[in-house]
């Protein structure tokens, strides 16, 4: 047989033939940098399908927040209220077993809008803007454990190690702007349980971690230049480690190193730095914003301030061409006093995400902009006694709600329900990966194609596969 010479097999037939070979542990990455021009500049590739959302806003409310307590009602608590009994052998609490009580909510609830979205009434702001989301109360976690639960969410791996979402998305999209990252994280002064593995590149090329900005003070730690360093001064210093890093990166692949993507990627990351000097500071300053969207947002309000400039922030960075943004709200863990605690918490979110909404929608962004409402998991119908009775919940992965709005959802839609006592989804029942599969489809990707070569088999978000939640989309 004649074998053709190497010029006469195009590139992309050449990489897939390797890919029964060693040659295949690169093929992903290859094929990657091929899509996203051949200088490593990640222009985005096109999506798998044509999609209305083109970047993702994900609210993740850290603890557990109790469904019941704010989009799924259960009326029949009210008739079993500190009524005891005892659990044996089932698996949805993370303290299961013994003596138990159930424990109705402290909340009213009223239907919000044209749609009668069922809210809890600590939900004034956001039940104006109820026909603009899409509730669904069908979604299951596999974990009762904080740790093993966020990493789920968020990488849908329960072990951790994995790529985040955003981090998916990311690879999957590429980045509308140059001087800004793809992804960025708005987290908590205290990190998530499972810390920055939660908006991590995993086994993705380190380019696609998240960014986390700080939304008061100095976003980044050392963002600024030394005192005396000028620009011009780093930019030649750039470019002088840039030309050695390019000559120990060539040694590196000519000896066939996998650290010569770490290098190029710490060089590319060096590069978004520097520019990041220019345009950060100003992006987290709102106080250029007018006085009415400030307001807006409850930036300046003694429980409002905080995440509403974490919000105002997350409308800035779409804005400017930045694909995935993150958001965290902690201390959901309401075992005690839920009353009191989700009633607080409500009243920190409330106004703020209701803003986003409506500021996202008078700007033209909202129908190219899916945002996400989610927790690890939901909360029990019951609770153990803990010092007295206390009224609090305990944490549930067979039924949690998660909301969505913005592009391509089923605005005004209620899918999926939960049992009488809000233990159990019953209708509509999809696991997280399902939810995940449904997401990356809203922003035209397919889990299925979205994979990346890494220890030895093609990887993907979901896992092994999973389907699109149909229900969910307009």
């Amino acid at each position: 047989m004649t074998i053709p010479p190497p010029a006469a097999v195009p590139r992309r037939d050449a990489l897939f033939s390797l890919g029964a070979s060693v040659g295949g542990l690169a093929l992903s990455a290859l094929l990657a940098e091929e899509a996203r021009g051949a200088d490593g500049s990640n222009a985005a590739p096109l999506p798998h399908r044509a999609a209305k959302a083109k970047r993702c806003i994900f609210l993740t409310m850290e603890g557990g927040p109790s469904h019941i307590d704010t989009f799924d009602p259960k009326p029949k608590l009210r008739d079993l209220h500190l009524k005891q009994f005892k659990r044996e052998g089932e698996n949805f609490s993370a303290m299961e077993s013994g003596t138990r009580y159930y424990v109705e909510s402290p909340f009213r609830f009223a239907q919000a809008g044209a749609s009668g979205a069922d809210m809890s009434t600590d939900w004034a702001h956001l039940a104006k803007v109820a026909d603009d989301l899409c509730f669904y109360r069908g979604c299951q976690a596999e974990s009762v454990n904080h740790p093993t639960a966020m990493a789920h969410i968020n990488t849908g791996n329960r072990f951790g190690g994995d790529p985040a979402v955003g981090a998916w998305v990311t690879y999957g999209l590429g980045s509308m702007n140059a001087d800004l990252p793809a992804f960025v994280v708005l987290p908590e002064v205290s990190h998530p349980q499972g810390g920055a593995a939660n908006w991590g590149a995993g086994f993705l090329p380190a380019r696609y971690q998240g960014t986390p900005l700080r939304a008061e003070g100095s976003p980044i730690l050392n963002l600024a230049p030394p005192a005396g360093i000028t620009r011009d001064h780093q930019r030649r210093n750039l470019d002088l480690l840039a030309e050695l890093n390019r000559r120990h990166a060539a040694d590196r692949v000519a000896a066939g190193d996998p650290f010569a993507e770490t290098l190029s990627a710490r060089v590319a990351s060096y590069e978004l730095a520097f520019r990041m000097q220019a345009r950060v500071p100003g992006l987290i300053d709102v106080e250029d914003e007018d006085q009415a969207t400030r307001d807006l947002y409850g930036v300046g309000g003694a429980d409002t301030d905080a995440f509403g400039r974490k919000c105002l922030l997350a409308r800035r960075l779409v804005e400017r061409g930045v694909r995935f943004v993150q958001l965290y709200h902690g201390t959901w863990d309401s075992h005690d006093q839920i009353g009191r605690a989700h009633g607080n918490l409500v009243r920190q979110v409330d106004q703020p995400i209701a803003a986003l909404l409506t500021d996202l929608k008078r700007r033209g962004l909202l129908e190219e902009t899916l945002v996400v409402w989610t927790g690890e998991f939901g909360r029990s119908p019951d609770n153990a006694p803990r010092g007295g009775i206390a009224y609090g919940r305990d944490h549930n992965a067979k039924a949690m709600t998660v909301w969505l709005a913005g592009g391509g959802v089923n605005a005004g839609a209620t899918v999926g329900a939960t049992d009488e006592l809000g233990a159990e989804a019953v209708e509509c029942v999809h696991p997280i990966r399902d939810l995940h599969v449904t997401l990356l489809h809203l922003l035209g990707l397919d889990d299925n194609r979205l994979t990346y070569f890494s220890s030895g088999r093609f990887k993907q978000l979901s896992q092994f596969g999973g389907e699109v939640i149909g229900e969910l989309l307009a």
